[in-house]
C-alpha cells in the first residue's frame, strides 16, 4: 500500500484540514471521530493501512466516523498536536478529545482501543 495508493477509494475516510478541523468535529450527529495522521512514503503508516484493508470489516462501526489528514502536506495539523511520529490515531467525542493511539499497534490491539472509547460515553 505504498503511498496510499488507492486506499482512501477501498476505506473511505473524509479528509480534512487543520483550518476546518474544529467545525468538522463539531458537526452534530457523530459518535465517535477517529483522526488518521499519516504522510506519503511512510512506511509505519503504509503498514496501518495494509492492515486495515486486509480486514476493512473490523474497521468499520456505525457510530464511527473516520477522517484522515496527510501532515506532508498539512503541517499546522502535525503542530497543533504535537506529532513527533506518525501514523497517529486521535479519537473525539464532539470536539472533546479522548485520546491517542501512536503508531500501528497492531489490528487487535487498534480495535480494543476503538471499542474502549467506543463503549466510553
Amino acid at each position: 500500500m505504498k503511498s496510499g495508493g488507492n486506499f482512501f477509494q477501498h476505506f473511505p475516510m473524509r479528509a480534512v484540514f487543520s483550518g476546518e478541523l474544529s467545525n468538522v468535529l463539531a458537526e452534530p450527529g457523530v459518535g465517535l471521530t477517529i483522526l488518521f495522521l499519516w504522510g506519503r512514503d511512510c512506511p509505519n503508516c503504509d503498514i496501518a493501512k495494509a492492515a486495515i484493508l486486509m480486514a476493512r470489516e473490523r474497521f468499520f462501526w456505525p457510530d464511527v466516523r473516520w477522517l484522515h489528514c496527510n501532515v506532508y502536506d498539512d503541517a499546522d495539523m502535525a503542530t497543533r498536536f504535537s506529532l513527533h511520529g506518525i501514523p497517529v490515531f486521535l479519537f473525539f467525542r464532539g470536539s472533546r478529545s479522548l485520546g491517542r493511539v501512536t503508531s500501528w499497534p497492531g489490528a487487535d490491539r487498534f480495535v480494543a482501543a476503538v471499542e474502549q472509547q467506543r463503549s466510553s460515553r
